[in-house]
């Protein structure tokens, strides 16, 4: 190992290393259901198999500089796989394990990456793009976690981490201004953008935890969220490893066992994203629900019409926060502030701003496109390859966040709509969000997103609705039976103009939903679609 003095513990291989020297046996990550079962993870097992990958890495070209892609649901070599990255100076770039196709290789080209790391259950989509990425000098590198056979172009992971003795691996990330990972944005409007973090982000992650959430060394996390994306990360991953906090993960979410998983481990504490907050208040009741262990639940994206009655059906108490992977920070604690309201900046290291089209501040109450910066140092993002866009972004020295919100009188936020997302029909302004979580409640609606096609009628800037709605597994929707329900509960203008039956609602790794994806599926007639006017 090495020298105790020379690491640092706010770069994340070092801080596993100073670890696994002074608690070795301390139990800290446990990722629960896969197929192997449960596995417990010490510092020590973290730091050893960390660096055996990344001897591996450095054995196959990977090196300080380079990327390489980390490509699996939440295994513990995900973690494995981050910090080895670290430990020799490459950034890793994490896909979600749902990618596949033209996407997949368009972030494995746009990342130019050296390297991938699978798990065996994303083999399948690798082997359907793997010859098209033949010219890109692709080491790639599979995890087995059931006993797949794999061909002879893939590394066997399992080979590299049963090993006992391997060349130790020196710390060669010194800097925290050195790239730590690309995470990509979810590219609801087009091709996703790389965002390159550096170490220091990571750091902040403590701040968040002691601040913010105000972890306490009783509290015990637990994600479902992939830890392809920042939010499993800055809100469950690094505060357990920084704080030596245990924290529980499944392979991906599950919300029909989130109540129980957070029982068995006595988790106190989860974190949610927008409408999983929705689908789970859409479960049957039941006489235990308040009957567990969680005192507060983490999520961005609250609606406001389901907040108290979850807190009071559960037991809960719901910290509201707002962030992008690009920057822009806001939280809303406990028991403070209007119910709706995503919170207010941290004071001191924030300034927002709601803005019209030319930038001019609009009044409280007003929507407008929320704007952000750092009350010190430079605002920047630093999207791979892209420095034009970079620029662009924080025109001025505010970040543009593209999300349109309104402010009240107290200096509250409040979410309106993502820019550009909203719709308008014969002249109403329809928000997707609202009608999304009255259908929700439908007790035969598992998900919903709703979204907007041109309008028959070719008004110009006029939608039609579609509601695309996914049933409860096992089970079927009677589209009457919808439209009825939408009768009652929705006023005419929010009535959707189309039923559209899917078996699921298509995500992005951070669980927001792909209206783009449906909307290319969207063909009026086909046999999924139900059009509301054969319905009055």
């Amino acid at each position: 190992m090495t020298d105790h003095s020379i690491l640092n513990p706010d770069i994340p291989s070092h801080l596993i290393e100073l670890k696994a020297q002074e608690t070795p046996d301390h139990e800290v990550l446990v990722f629960e259901g896969g197929p192997q079962g449960e596995k417990c993870l010490t510092y020590r097992d973290i730091y050893e198999n960390s660096n055996k990958i990344a001897r591996l890495l450095l054995d196959n070209g990977v090196g300080k500089g380079d990327t390489f892609v980390v490509y699996m649901k939440n295994h513990p070599e995900f973690a494995y796989s981050l910090i080895a990255g670290n430990t020799i100076g490459a950034t890793a770039v994490p896909v979600d394990p749902r990618t596949i196709g033209d996407k997949l290789k368009f972030l494995i080209s746009d990342s130019n990456a050296k390297a991938i790391i699978a798990s065996d259950e994303c083999l399948q989509q690798l082997n359907e793009v793997f010859a098209d990425l033949s010219g890109v000098g692709l080491t790639a590198i599979a995890y087995l976690s059931e006993r797949t056979l794999v061909d002879g172009r893939f590394h066997n992971l399992n080979e590299t981490l049963a090993r006992k003795q391997w060349q130790k691996v020196d710390q060669q990330c010194t800097d925290i201004k050195e790239p730590f990972e690309v995470i990509y944005t979810s590219g609801t409007t087009g091709n996703p953008k790389g965002v390159v973090i550096t170490v220091a982000r990571t750091a902040s992650f403590k701040l968040l935890a002691l601040k913010v959430m105000q972890y306490t060394n009783q509290d015990i996390l637990y994600s479902g969220l992939s830890l392809t994306h920042g939010n499993a990360q800055a809100v469950t991953l690094f505060p357990a490893l920084m704080l030596g906090l245990k924290a529980v993960f499944s392979a991906g979410f599950t919300r029909s066992r989130i109540w129980d998983v957070c029982r068995k481990y006595g988790c106190t504490t989860f974190s949610l994203l927008g409408g999983m907050m929705a689908g789970i208040a859409n479960l049957p009741v039941k006489e235990n629900d308040a009957d567990n262990p969680v005192r507060m639940v983490v999520n961005a994206g609250t609606p406001a019409n389901l907040w108290e009655e979850f807190e009071n059906r559960f037991g809960v108490k719901i910290l509201e926060w707002y962030g992008a992977v690009e920057g822009g920070f806001a939280f809303k604690p406990i028991g403070h502030g209007p119910i709706g309201s995503f919170g207010k900046p941290l004071p001191g290291i924030m300034e927002f701003k709601v803005v019209d089209d030319d930038d001019n501040e609009v009044p409280a109450g007003v929507t407008g496109e929320l704007i952000s910066r750092m009350v010190k140092g430079d605002t920047k993002v630093n999207y791979l390859g892209k420095k034009g866009a970079s620029e662009e972004k924080t025109r001025g020295g505010w970040l543009r966040s593209g999300d349109m919100v309104h402010v009240d009188a107290e200096g509250w936020f409040f979410f309106d709509y993502r820019k550009g997302g909203g719709l308008r029909r014969s002249g109403d302004f329809i928000q997707p969000e609202f009608v999304e979580t009255v259908i929700g409640q439908h007790p035969d609606v598992s998900e919903v997103c709703v979204y907007g096609v041109p309008a028959a009628s070719g008004a110009p800037g006029e939608s039609d609705i579609v509601a695309a709605i996914a049933p409860f597994a096992g089970k079927t929707i009677d589209p009457a039976a919808i439209y009825t329900y939408c009768q009652k509960k929705l006023e005419k203008s929010n009535i959707p103009s189309y039923l559209q039956m899917v078996s699921e609602i298509p995500k992005t790794v951070s669980e927001k939903h792909q209206p783009r994806i449906l909307k290319e599926q969207f063909k009026p007639g086909g046999k999924n679609i139900f059009e509301y006017q054969n319905f009055k």
